[in-house]
């Protein structure tokens, strides 16, 4: 049994690599690994259901992040992956249809958005008649996308990655050498979200808090986004079976998590205008979320300081890899980004 706790030469080593954060991105980087056959441990301060991706809507579609190349691929490998998951029920993964609407008309007058064009799959997007638009909307696109239910979707990863051989610790990480010494990992991964900030010493990351509403769903079946202008703030419904999630806000610079009543009741009024069987709900809950914004994703490796030292030579510093910084598409980049990360770490942790 011993031997077990020994691995190319490291003791005392419980894990080839270490994950820090339990949101969507250290869930799907996980995963990654551990089915790679790296043994993979994950550590976080707040368990799967109380990260901020728990409060999500969540639809597929960029939002409040970079526009770029590589952007566009890590959407459409995870577009490809949720398309897959849609034909498990237990993954919460369904592919929905709805409206992406705007107050002044704008849309009307812009050519289609490239990310609509990788929706072919689902029949591609059309434009919005007046038929199709609440009171107060002037233009918009109809078309269908992944839609996840993120309570049992983080359930389902966490559960997939327990059957890959991956093991969750709870326990905050204050610095990312120190927690893969501690474990004698080979490659630490930073999917802190916000807490990157703080932990990978970065200002570049910002939170942008995202309010919602939970309440009964009285029977709606398609989403709706309005976008934010003209006075207006941002407004969508994003029905999940017998729940529905209302929205929003985003407040750039804001770290509080505690709901505001005064938005909640902006939200509940917004939400009743677009949909009349939304006039008096049954609320659920309350819930905040902090959107871990950053102008460009960090998704790299960086040689680590030096680990506590281990006999006459001690072991070879960690590698840490830095996957956060996905603003609002953090589960629209999920596994683009967590399969970019596990191939930056596994060199290390198989060398």
């Amino acid at each position: 049994m011993a031997a077990a706790r020994y691995r190319r030469g490291v003791p005392n080593s419980d894990c080839d690599v270490l994950v820090v954060g339990a949101g969507v991105s250290g869930l799907t980087t996980a995963i990654c690994l551990a089915e790679a056959g790296l043994r993979t441990v994950i550590r976080t301060a707040a368990p799967p259901a109380q990260t901020t991706s728990s409060v999500a809507g969540a639809i597929w579609g960029p939002h409040l992040v970079e526009d770029s190349p590589r952007a566009t691929r890590w959407r459409r490998e995870t577009l490809a992956v949720l398309r897959d998951l849609a034909s498990e029920p237990a993954a919460g993964v369904r592919i929905a249809g709805g409206v992406q609407a705007d107050r002044d008309g704008a849309l009307a007058a812009e050519p289609e958005p490239d990310w609509l064009g990788d929706l072919t799959m689902f029949g591609g997007a059309a434009r919005c008649g007046a038929e199709d638009l609440p009171p107060g909307f002037g233009s918009g696109w109809r078309y269908a996308a992944p839609l996840v239910h993120m309570p049992a979707y983080l359930e389902y990863l966490r559960a997939r990655f327990g059957a890959a051989g991956g093991r969750v610790l709870a326990g905050p990480v204050r610095s990312l050498p120190a927690a893969a010494a501690e474990h004698a990992a080979r490659a630490v991964v930073n999917c802190t979200g916000t807490g990157a900030r703080d932990l990978a010493a970065d200002p570049a990351v910002t939170p942008h808090s995202g309010q919602v509403v939970l309440a009964a769903n009285p029977g709606i079946t398609q989403f709706f986004i309005g976008l934010p202008g003209a006075g207006a703030e941002l407004v969508y419904l994003f029905p999940h079976g017998d729940t529905v999630v209302l929205g929003g806000t985003v407040v750039g610079g804001d770290w509080n998590t505690d709901p505001v009543p005064a938005l909640a009741d902006r939200i509940l009024r917004d939400c009743a205008a677009i949909e009349p069987r939304l006039a008096r709900p049954r609320v659920l809950a309350h819930r905040v979320g902090l959107r871990p914004y950053r102008p460009r994703i960090r998704l790299e490796a960086e040689p680590a300081g030096p680990a506590a030292p281990s006999g006459p030579a001690g072991p070879p510093a960690p590698v840490v890899v830095h996957n956060y910084g996905h603003g609002g598409a953090g589960v629209t980049l999920s596994w683009g980004c967590a399969r970019e990360a596990a191939a930056l770490a596994a060199p290390a942790a198989t060398a």
